[in-house]
């Protein structure tokens, strides 16, 4: 029988020290150079990781270059995010190839695992899903955890583009996911949330003419530090998964791309 000490005191050191306590981080994806831009090459996706403005951790996908070029977004990754310093790990996201969707998914559901230090964390599974995408958390004993979806409209039928903002005025090209309860749905409106995984923009020009992104994870108030750990993976899936292919390379276009 696992003790219920084993059950939570999962992951690195690492992982412990510098999520215990931290309520906020900044994910930012680096840009590729401009003949990449210009040529289209799918270069490694990398992120680095801010906590109260200051780097803290790096990451580098890990993938073949073939898988990139021709299986992009749907392509097979292990992503390690490590210490800024001492490279050492804080959570590894192994995701495989599943087939990409356009509006709506009833079968070959995206899905990854989240590791650190040689332990499952949990993992994430997409869910049958029309107009709204949606994907269930798990932690490493198959209890669920959070279900993550756009805010939604209309009884849920639809992803609300104006939560975060004004798509045309102060909320341009800001998109969330939101962290509901495990038992939550597709809810309407201004449900009850726990936190959130909100892709803002850099810069104008960063939005209109790059693919790179730039994401702030709001946590859960009671999220221990394996649980930030699979939500640090889960900004990580969500970008791969719905802002990596070559049509969303702006913002509102792949918010609107949600709703069909």
């Amino acid at each position: 029988m696992v003790k219920s000490n084993e059950m939570t005191d999962r992951g690195t050191n690492a992982l412990k020290t510098h999520m215990t306590g931290c309520d906020k981080l900044e994910m930012r994806q680096t840009r590729r150079g401009w003949l990449q831009e210009c040529l289209g090459c799918e270069a490694k996706t990398e992120f680095k990781y801010f906590i109260g403005g200051t780097q803290v951790f790096h990451s580098l996908e890990d993938a073949g270059c073939f898988c990139r070029c021709c299986c992009q977004p749907c392509h097979p990754y292990t992503m390690t995010v490590k210490e800024l310093n001492t490279e050492a790990e804080i959570v590894t996201v192994d995701r495989p190839f599943r087939c990409a969707s356009g509006s709506c998914k009833c079968c070959c559901y995206q899905e990854a695992t989240f590791t650190s230090g040689g332990n499952e964390l949990g993992r994430a599974k997409e869910t049958c899903w029309f107009c709204v995408p949606s994907l269930k958390v798990f932690d490493h004993t198959g209890n669920q955890l959070y279900l993550i979806h756009p805010p939604t409209c209309c009884g849920g039928c639809c992803v609300n583009c104006c939560a975060e903002g004004n798509p045309c005025g102060k909320g341009c090209c800001k998109e969330s996911f939101r962290i509901f309860p495990a038992d939550a749905g597709n809810t309407d409106g201004d449900a009850p949330y726990l936190g959130m995984i909100l892709k803002k923009p850099k810069s104008m020009a960063t939005e209109l003419f790059t693919d790179s992104d730039a994401f702030v994870i709001d946590f859960p108030k009671d999220a221990s530090a394996d649980q930030k750990g699979i939500l640090i993976g889960m900004g990580i899936l969500i970008n791969s998964i719905f802002y990596e292919s070559d049509q969303s390379n702006s913002g509102a276009d792949a918010a609107l791309s949600f709703a069909g």
